[in-house]
């Protein structure tokens, strides 16, 4: 990925941004989260709701891990991670998703439901 990609993303707007994502999970077939030291999934906490972040590059993860994330790691995951681990802890940890954060401030934040909806959707288009 180049550098004026990386920009140019990082300028939308947090839907457009999970409109990328979507594209390029769907694409790639894999995405980004962190992990702590003791590789434990990163969750953050606002106003009660407890988030799991997720990016489509590993470059994106690097920028983002400051405030709080300094002593995590990008961690990647394949689409088969996702449905066969993440999907059931997020679903029993009751977790929204934090779809592409950049800044230290939250991305575009959805359900599992509506994250799984639309992540389907993508892949239906390009098989």
């Amino acid at each position: 990925m180049n550098n004026k990609e990386i920009e140019n993303v990082l300028k939308l707007e947090p839907f457009k941004r999970y409109e990328y994502f979507i594209k390029k999970v769907a694409d790639f077939e894999q995405l980004w989260t962190i992990v702590d030291e003791e590789g434990d999934y990163a969750i953050s906490e606002v106003d009660d709701f407890s988030l799991i972040p997720f990016w489509p590059a590993e470059e994106f993860v690097s920028l983002d891990l400051q405030e709080g994330w300094e002593d995590c790691k990008p961690f990647k995951l394949t689409l088969d991670d996702l449905r066969e681990n993440i999907f059931d802890i997020i679903s029993s940890e009751n977790y929204l998703i934090n779809v592409f954060p950049v800044n230290g401030k939250s991305g575009f934040v959805v359900d599992l439901q509506e994250f799984s909806r639309d992540l389907n959707e993508e892949l239906d288009k390009i098989e």
